[in-house]
């Protein structure tokens, strides 16, 4: 059972998400917050799997809520519109595991939390990587890749490479011709090694080291 804290400063939103995914049989929405101070402090009191977050709220934001759940074992989906690119961005490097538009249609949502819980894929990977870009070019990136890269092996750091591409493991094992199992060890070993927490993070550092260019 996937457990969800639906985070929103709207009622009807709030409410609205929370019927929809307790109608799942593998999903359960354990509480909602209507504000980022109040959505940490029910993520350390329910301990959710998941949860939903708003970025624009009062009292504190969505991301910076989500900065502060970084090193919280909860997994955070970002709900967003495309003219918030720049948030969404930080919000992965605050920690978020991937984001959602607002108004996407339910299924989704469903599948979001799900991938989200599971930690094995990056949402939507072609818009996430184009809002990545975006902000990157208009970002100073580092020429120099960080010591930690050369942890990597040679396989390593081509698998990462291909994570920042949004391709999925069973696509990265077609194309370098391995196992998908082998491949889902390669990435384990990746954010193992680089102490990211998930996919998400490793496209940010992907981009941020200069492994991979912009376009």
């Amino acid at each position: 059972m996937i457990k969800v804290l639906v985070v929103d400063d709207q009622e009807m939103v709030r409410e609205g998400f929370s019927a929809l995914l307790d109608a799942q049989a593998d999903i359960a929405v354990v509480g909602a917050a209507g504000d980022g101070v109040a959505a940490v402090a029910e993520v350390r009191r329910l301990r959710p799997d998941v949860v939903l977050m708003d970025v624009r709220m009062p009292e504190l934001d969505g991301l910076a809520a989500t900065r502060l759940l970084a090193d919280d074992p909860v997994k955070v989906l970002v709900l967003t519109t495309f003219d918030l690119d720049d948030y969404v961005y930080e919000a992965l490097r605050a920690g978020a595991s991937g984001f959602l538009l607002k108004h996407a249609p339910a299924r989704e949502l469903l599948e979001a939390v799900r991938v989200v819980a599971r930690g094995d894929a990056l949402l939507a990977p072609s818009v996430t990587r184009r809002l990545i870009e975006d902000f990157v070019k208009a970002q100073p990136v580092a020429v120099v890749r960080p010591a930690r890269l050369s942890a990597l092996t040679l396989r390593e750091t081509e698998v990462l490479r291909l994570i920042a591409t949004g391709l999925s493991n069973s696509e990265i094992a077609a194309l370098l011709v391995l196992a998908e199992q082998t491949v889902k060890t390669h990435v384990s070993r990746v954010l193992m090694k680089l102490g990211l927490r998930d996919r998400a993070q490793a496209v940010i550092a992907a981009y941020e080291s200069g492994l991979v260019v912009p376009g």
